[in-house]
């Protein structure tokens, strides 16, 4: 594939080096265009040693081969990173004073920016509007992370890792023309992931073997169709999703907590994470210990039902709630009894245990609808089965 990576001038830029090389050794062909500034930052002879390609800034450098329009109507994919406040403004006005914008503006093709600023200049109204500007349009503005940015400051606009922004430059192309309409823009998706632990004592849990990556992969996937995301990660340890806000829990209660606070907002809630059906029913304050004597039993007590309690609490006009079902057993049986049970749209049930599911990078699964719908989903990365929950879901959306 033929990728534009554009480079505007912030500190971030340096990042940009390991995206790039994550996408030419993916046997992509990628042309960088830096703004002039970027230039302070990178210089042109690194951006043209790591990519292969000549590096220019100006729309007046090969005017033989019309460089502003040519790149920009033969790339498959433009993906600006860093992507700066100024950045920003000029494209969503339509500037064209420098290579980079000029080839913005010729990009018949789908269109990422990964902003990186300062906290406060990322709040700041000029730049929510040409950002909801932008979006209006049709590209794919990502959130930035949360974190350590120049100097002592921390806030949101740090830019994504290079390897999260990679995953949804790969999702987008693999989308093909599907994703010059971003069919989740202007949504609001909530998505929990990982497994929840229940405290035995100090130093032990109950707990599952749920990795996180498909909720994750949903996160991710559904940034890459243009919702703004909210991930609830329950002990995963995985790096936080490009362009996603991500908050923590750690037992089903703490989880039940977050998911019921955020849930009148969202337009879609998928319950990916794997949420302990029972907990101690009485927690010790210090560390159990051997003493010769046969043990305690442990009591449980069963932990409420979130997603039952979602539906429950529903409000959101439209709103679409998506369970899973992680199954050892009669699959399909059980699956339609669990939807009934829940009261949920969707539910995606799997088989687990035996090296299938938990901790794979691949899934397989099928979608069952409260209206009687079933969508067989085979084996597939779960970036892909993600993108096929997606589309059964923004079609419930629409």
């Amino acid at each position: 594939m033929r990728i534009v990576l554009g480079v505007s001038a912030g500190i971030a830029a340096y990042k940009a080096c390991e995206l790039l090389r994550l996408l030419t050794e993916a046997g992509h062909r990628v042309r960088v265009v830096p703004t002039p500034a970027a230039l302070n930052f990178v210089g042109a002879a690194t951006w043209a040693a790591l990519s292969g390609q000549p590096v220019e800034v100006s729309p007046w450098e090969s005017v033989h081969e019309v460089p502003h329009v040519r790149l920009g109507q033969e790339a498959d994919l433009v993906i600006v990173a860093p992507a700066t406040a100024d950045l920003l403004a000029r494209a969503a006005t339509g500037m064209s004073d420098d290579l980079l914008t000029a080839v913005l503006l010729t990009a018949r093709c789908p269109v990422i920016f990964a902003p990186a600023m300062h906290t406060e200049m990322w709040e700041h109204p000029a730049t929510r509007a040409n950002v909801t500007t932008l979006r209006d349009r049709g590209a794919i503005v990502l959130d930035p992370a949360s974190g350590r940015l120049t100097g002592q400051d921390s806030g949101p606009g740090r830019l994504p890792e290079a390897a999260e922004l990679f995953a949804v430059a790969q999702r987008v192309l693999a989308r093909g023309a599907a994703a010059l309409v971003p069919d989740l823009a202007g949504r609001r998706v909530l998505v929990s992931a990982g497994g929840t632990r229940e405290e035995l004592d100090p130093v032990r849990y109950l707990g599952n073997w749920s990795s996180g990556r498909q909720g994750y992969a949903l996160a991710r996937t559904a940034a890459g169709r243009g919702a703004q995301v909210t991930l609830v990660a329950a002990n995963t340890g995985l790096p936080d999703p490009a362009g996603v806000r991500v908050l923590r829990a750690t037992s089903a209660a703490d989880l039940r907590e977050v998911m019921l606070a955020e849930a009148g907002t969202a337009d879609a809630i998928v319950m990916a994470a794997a949420v302990a059906d029972f907990r101690p029913a009485v927690r010790s304050d210090s560390k159990i210990k051997k003493s010769g004597a046969e043990p305690d039993p442990i009591i449980l007590a069963e932990n409420r039902d979130i997603v039952r309690d979602l539906v429950a609490a529903r409000r959101r006009p439209g709103q679409v709630i998506v369970a899973f079902g992680a199954e050892t057993g009669d699959m399909l049986a059980n699956g339609r009894a669990k939807l009934a049970r829940k009261g949920c749209d969707l539910l995606v049930v799997n088989q687990v245990g035996n090296g299938l599911a938990f901790g794979t990078a691949d899934n397989e699964a099928t979608v069952l609808g409260a209206d009687g719908v079933e969508v067989k989903l085979p084996r597939a990365p779960k970036d892909e089965i993600a993108d096929a929950i997606w589309d059964v879901v923004a079609a419930r959306l629409r």
